[in-house]
C-alpha cells in the first residue's frame, strides 16, 4: 500500500474506533482490537524506516491520520500519536538499537516518557538505570519504552540529558491512570529497577538534535531530517484538533433538534449560538491549516537537504501551541451553550471532548507563554535555543 492507502484504511476504522470510545474510557485503555486493526492499516509503518518495512512518510500524512482517528475517539488519537511518533525517533538511534526493537519483530510498538526523573550509574558499555517514569501513554500496546534521564558526573552534578530505550522485559507497569479527561490512553508508569542498558540504546539531547544523528548512517529519507521538537509537538497538537472537531459536529447535530425552554424556538434559529459556531468552526479550520502549513514547509525543507531555518521552527511552535488553545477555546464556546443535559454522566461525544481537550492542553509542550516567547525572542533578533525547537 502506498501511504495514502494507509489514511484511506483509517479513515475507513474511523466509525469503527468512534464505536469503541466508551469502552477505552471504561477500561482506561485503548481496546487491543483497535491496536490491531490500526497495525493492520499500515498505520504504525507510517514513520517506520523502509529498511524495516516502513513508509517513511511524509509527515502530513501521519498528522491527518491522528485528526481522523482523534475525532472518532480523542484517547484513541492520542495513543496513536505517542506510538506512532516513537517510531520516527527510534530512527533516529544507533542502527543496532534499531535492530534490537525492530530485527525480531517489525511491528515492535515504542511508549514513552521523557521526563528526566530516573538515576543513571555509568557501567561497563553501558548505563544501569533505575527509577519511575509517569504518563506512558498506550504503554499496554508496546514492547519497548523510551525513557529520559540525567547522566551525572562522579560528583553527583549534571552532565548531559540521554533517552534509553528499554525492551519490556525490564520495566513493570504500575496501573495508575484514573483521570477526568483522555481516560483511555491508559498513561501508566513504568517502574524500572537496575537494567542494564548499552550505550548504543542511548541517545544524547545534543545527538538528537544534530546534524549528524547516528540512525542518519542508515535512514536516509528526508522525513528523519525534521527537528524533533517540531515533529514531537505537532503529534500532541493534531488530535486535540480532532477532538475539537468531534465536538462541533455533535453540537451541531444535537442543538438543530434541541428546543430551548425560554422562548420555545430551536437552538439552532438562536444567533447568538449561531456566532459560537462561526467562531468555534474559525478556531478549528485556523488551527488546522498553520499545523499543516507549517509542516508542508518543514518537509519541503528537509526534501531539498536544507537546514529548517529558527524563523520557521519558532513559527511552528507559536502554531502549535495556538492550535491547542483554539481548539480548547472553540470547544468551551460551543459546550457553554449546550444546556445542562451535555453535562450528564454518560456517553456524551461533546462532554468527551471538552474532558480531552482540557487534559490534552496541560501537556507541556501546550504551554503557550514558552513557545510564544521563544518565537517573540527570535522576531526580535535574539538566539534561541530549546529542545523543543
Amino acid at each position: 500500500m502506498s501511504e495514502e492507502h494507509v489514511f484511506a484504511e483509517v479513515r475507513r476504522l474511523a466509525p469503527t474506533v468512534r464505536e469503541r470510545a466508551a469502552e477505552a474510557e471504561a477500561r482506561a485503555c485503548v481496546p487491543e482490537a483497535t491496536i490491531k486493526e490500526l497495525a493492520g492499516s499500515g498505520f504504525f509503518r507510517l514513520l517506520q524506516p523502509r529498511r524495516y518495512g516502513g513508509y517513511a512518510a511524509d509527515p502530513s500524512v501521519f498528522f491527518r491520520c491522528l485528526r481522523t482517528l482523534a475525532h472518532a475517539c480523542g484517547s484513541t488519537g492520542w495513543v496513536a500519536a505517542v506510538l506512532g511518533v516513537e517510531a520516527w525517533q527510534v530512527a533516529l538511534f544507533n542502527p543496532q538499537a534499531q535492530e534490537d526493537v525492530w530485527g525480531p519483530d517489525r511491528d515492535a510498538r515504542i511508549c514513552v516518557s521523557l521526563a528526566p526523573v530516573g538515576t543513571v550509574t555509568s557501567a561497563a558499555e553501558g548505563y544501569r538505570l533505575s527509577g519511575r517514569w509517569s504518563f506512558a501513554s498506550g504503554c499496554d500496546h508496546a514492547t519497548w519504552a523510551q525513557l529520559g534521564a540525567i547522566v551525572r558526573d562522579d560528583e553527583g552534578k549534571p552532565v548531559e540529558m540521554r533517552t534509553f530505550l528499554v525492551p519490556k522485559e525490564d520495566y513493570r507497569i504500575e496501573p495508575v491512570w484514573d483521570t477526568v479527561g483522555l481516560r483511555g490512553t491508559g498513561s501508566n508508569d513504568l517502574v524500572v529497577e537496575d537494567a542494564f542498558v548499552p550505550v548504543y540504546r542511548t541517545l544524547s539531547a545534543d545527538g538528537i538534535a544534530s546534524a549528524t544523528r547516528p540512525g542518519y548512517a542508515v535512514n536516509p529519507e528526508p522525513v528523519y531530517r525534521l527537528p524533533l521538537g517540531s515533529m514531537f509537538t505537532t503529534s500532541i497538537a493534531s488530535p486535540v484538533v480532532g477532538m475539537a472537531e468531534a465536538a462541533y459536529d455533535e453540537y451541531l447535530d444535537a442543538m438543530r433538534t434541541r428546543i430551548r425552554v425560554t422562548g420555545r424556538a430551536p437552538v439552532a434559529e438562536d444567533p447568538f449560538a449561531q456566532v459560537r459556531v462561526g467562531r468555534a468552526a474559525s478556531d478549528i479550520d485556523a488551527a488546522w491549516l498553520q499545523l499543516s502549513r507549517n509542516i508542508a514547509d518543514l518537509y519541503e525543507c528537509a526534501r531539498s537537504g536544507d537546514e529548517p531555518p529558527k524563523g520557521l521552527r519558532t513559527r511552528l511552535r507559536r502554531d502549535q501551541v495556538l492550535a491547542t488553545e483554539r481548539a480548547v477555546r472553540a470547544v468551551d464556546l460551543l459546550m457553554e451553550n449546550a444546556g445542562g443535559g451535555a453535562m450528564r454522566v454518560g456517553d456524551s461525544v461533546l462532554q468527551r471532548a471538552w474532558r480531552d481537550v482540557h487534559t490534552a492542553r496541560g501537556h507541556t509542550t501546550n504551554d503557550p507563554e514558552k513557545a510564544l516567547a521563544l518565537f517573540g525572542k527570535h522576531a526580535f533578533g535574539f538566539d534561541v535555543d530549546d529542545p523543543m525547537l
